[in-house]
């Protein structure tokens, strides 16, 4: 293994502030309407007159048009490339992001719901076109160590987003002003991705010989190669298998969990633990930022452990697993036991559920990409289309359950709900998962 920095590692520090830059401008909208909806922090912008329902069908409104473009985007990424699939989501949403406030002005909600609905449609691109991309770019020893680090973008983004919406709200932009930033920044970073991402090693200009071979090391001959990219994708292959099916149900409990808490964080915060808007925007930021550092921690800790073979590839992608989901689980169960007499512990609580859930991406995260590299896309399009659609159904749930914001009972049913399904996904992943590659990734003889 090259232990210097390469063009691998510079192309993963692309790849985390492209997702940065995608996640910031897709929770822009949870702090956001909050205070368009009680503008107490800057009253020199509209406020409106929005009830649960309209909040909660545009908070999921985004998943609408994200669940439907999963799956062609990652026979898309494979054909195509991923790096066009990404420029063509990132400047499209960071476009609508900026006209956001002026489709809240000239058409109310509805207009808004289009507008997330057309903005979920393009970045469902995101994950098949960035699995495709870290499944030519990983060497097989690095894979858990570049995709911790590309996904950990998520985190960053999210953090950054709702740590300085609060003071975006109360500045002279106002809570406009959320939207402006976050797409004038997605633009920028575009022509900065334009013109030094790649999507696999064969279009890198700078990249040496020494460091093409460690990467296609694991690819088989060229023979074998040039069948692979011209095979067409197995689909009942993947249908029939027990293994892809098992990380689909994690995948999808996973987010439930993180989507619940994503979304409706802000709201418990405020009402719950009332707290003002920018002590709502730090508070509900600092999960977020737990999760990007303890990506790294969990991450040097594999590779601890794989570099002196303490555990197996199987045991490291199952015991990290269990931490990201066992933990989160136990610690909502006490979340739906706090109340506002015990801030701190709430927030204490919160930090811990979301910041250690990244242990997950050094389990069924990149699980797609053991079972078959050549289709790591395409396996992350089915089961992120399938998964997001829990973004669509649970913050419904929550406004069915939640009917009075200041119940400490009724979001207690909520934590207890998202508690249960983190078990189970992580159950039914170590009873029937697989990280060996799976027969129908390589073309018959």
């Amino acid at each position: 293994m090259l232990k210097t920095f390469g063009i691998r590692h510079f192309q993963t520090l692309l790849l985390f502030g492209t997702m940065s830059v995608f996640y910031a401008l897709r929770v822009n909208l949870s702090v956001a309407i909050v205070v368009m909806i009680d503008n107490k922090a800057n009253t020199h912008f509209e406020e409106y007159a929005w009830n649960e329902h309209v909040k909660g069908l545009l908070l999921g409104s985004f998943f609408i048009g994200y669940v439907t473009s999963q799956v062609p985007s990652g026979y898309l990424s494979r054909r195509c490339g991923g790096k066009l699939l990404l420029l063509i989501s990132l400047i499209s949403c960071s476009l609508l992001a900026i006209l956001t406030p002026l489709c809240a002005t000239i058409g109310n909600w509805q207009l808004v719901l289009v507008s997330r609905i057309i903005q979920g449609v393009f970045q469902g691109s995101i994950f098949p076109a960035t699995h495709t991309i870290l499944s030519q770019w990983s060497p097989v020893n690095e894979r858990g160590l570049m995709s911790s680090c590309t996904y950990s973008g998520c985190q960053f983004g999210t953090f950054i987003m709702l740590a300085s919406s609060g003071v975006l709200a109360a500045s002279r932009l106002g809570w406009p002003g959320i939207f402006y930033i976050s797409g004038s920044v997605g633009l920028f970073w575009a022509a900065i991705y334009n013109f030094f991402g790649c999507s696999s090693p064969k279009e890198c200009r700078r990249l040496s010989q020494r460091e093409h071979e460690l990467i296609t090391s694991h690819w088989g001959d060229s023979e074998l190669q040039v069948r692979r990219n011209s095979m067409h994708p197995p689909w009942s292959a993947f249908l029939k298998s027990c293994p892809f099916w098992a990380l689909v149900t994690v995948h999808c409990t996973n987010n439930w969990g993180l989507w619940t808490l994503l979304t409706y964080m802000p709201v418990y915060i405020k009402n719950i633990l009332h707290m003002d808007i920018k002590k709502n925007a730090l508070s509900s930021a600092l999960p977020y930022f737990a999760m990007w550092i303890l990506s790294f921690v969990f991450t040097a800790l594999s590779l601890w452990f794989r570099k002196r073979e303490w555990i197996s590839l199987k045991t490291n992608r199952k015991l990290f697993n269990t931490i990201g989901h066992g933990t989160p689980a136990l610690t909502l169960v006490a979340l739906g036991y706090v109340n506002s007499d015990h801030v701190i512990g709430a927030v204490a609580l919160l930090t811990i559920t979301v910041g250690v859930s990244s242990a997950s991406y050094l389990g069924y995260q990149i699980n797609h990409i053991d079972l078959s590299p050549n289709f790591a896309g395409i396996l992350m399009g089915i089961s992120n289309c399938l998964a997001n659609i829990t973004g669509i159904v649970a913050p419904l749930t929550v406004a069915l359950i939640v009917t009075n914001e200041k119940s400490v009972e009724q979001w207690r049913i909520v934590f207890f709900l998202a508690s249960f399904l983190y078990l189970l996904g992580n159950t039914v992943f170590l009873v029937f998962a697989d990280f060996d590659l799976q027969p129908w990734n390589d073309p018959k003889e």
